[in-house]
């Protein structure tokens, strides 16, 4: 069963977009936008990748429900989770999707590294943060009421996903497993050997006993995806910002531009298309037609493609609201 999909992503590609377009941004600020930018769509590329390998595996199974693009706060801590499955025996799946058009190198150490060609990069280990999310997981699944009959915690399986054409140089299996580190397309292998290493005689028990029906599974699925909570739209680095209030001489409006905040509408006023005459002098300027403040060039763009809603005219994030 398949409850949750990704996430439409639009508004921060969009918002990314902007900036990276922006007139007004610096070169660091531009090169800074179109790296994320360029990060965010390998991401989403990735993830739909291997959601479409999961949900051709699981999407007829009467034994697993499924999940996508899950993002939990509880006390804090944030849990970003590519993908989760669980499975009636007791336990679920947890994966970390990673989309290189590189190799994937991981040592004897655990560390994991990206390598383009001649040029290699240290990268967090995927393993270590899914691990994280287990932690914030077990303090939620506490509070949500979930959990297996025979014992308190459900089993966590942790799997990284990497893209079909990369390449993984492992270290001896020894020094360092990396059974649970797979290319997306190997997964149902991947899956049947686990079934096979884990109902033996006391695996085949233990199943038995914490056997759940897949309404419970669909139960717990639905609890946490009430819990979900999308990630909201980021904030250019201090580093960065700073200097758009450094390199930039902030333009004072007029007094003439500095208009009285109006009362709250209200049902009888006339809609936000009805340009008012004097304000035609504001529009397609960076100044917010509500509190005469200054704005940013996004904040004016994203209100002159919605001429019909603006009238028009922009205005700030605060005053957008009112619309």
């Amino acid at each position: 069963m398949i409850l949750k999909s990704a996430d439409d992503k639009t508004p921060q590609l969009t918002q990314l977009e902007q900036w990276a377009a922006d007139p007004s941004s610096s070169a660091a600020q531009k090169k800074w936008a179109s790296d994320e930018l360029f990060r965010l769509r390998m991401g989403i590329q990735g993830e739909r990748d291997a959601a479409y390998y999961l949900d051709t595996h699981f999407k007829d199974s009467q034994d697993h429900v499924v999940i996508h693009d899950l993002r939990l706060e509880v006390e804090g801590d944030v849990a970003q989770i590519d993908h989760m499955v669980f499975y009636r025996a007791g336990g679920l799946y947890l994966f970390e999707t990673k989309n290189y058009n590189g190799n994937l190198l991981i040592n004897e150490h655990g560390e994991f590294t990206a390598e383009y060609g001649r040029v290699q990069y240290g990268i967090p280990s995927p393993l270590e943060q899914s691990r994280r999310h287990e932690r914030v997981l077990h303090k939620l699944f506490e509070r949500l009421g979930i959990g297996a009959r025979t014992q308190r915690a459900l089993d966590m399986h942790h799997l990284v996903l990497v893209h079909p054409k990369a390449i993984i140089k492992r270290p001896p299996e020894k020094q360092f497993s990396t059974q649970n580190v797979i290319k997306s397309d190997q997964f149902p292998d991947w899956h049947a050997k686990f079934a096979d290493r884990n109902l033996g005689a006391l695996g085949a028990l233990k199943l038995m006993a914490n056997l759940r029906s897949r309404e419970t599974l669909q139960e717990w699925g639905e609890k946490l995806i009430r819990q979900h909570r999308p990630p909201p739209l980021r904030n250019m680095p201090e580093y960065l910002a700073a200097k758009t209030v450094t390199a930039q001489t902030p333009e004072i409006p007029k007094p003439a531009e500095i208009l009285p905040k109006p009362a709250a509408p209200t049902a009888t006023q006339l809609p936000p298309s009805a340009v008012s005459p004097d304000k035609s002098h504001l529009a397609k300027k960076l100044i917010c037609a509500d509190c005469g403040a200054k704005i940013s060039f996004p904040e004016g763009k994203f209100c002159w493609g919605n001429e019909k809603r603006f009238g028009g005219l922009q205005y700030c994030r605060e005053h957008q609201g009112r619309f």
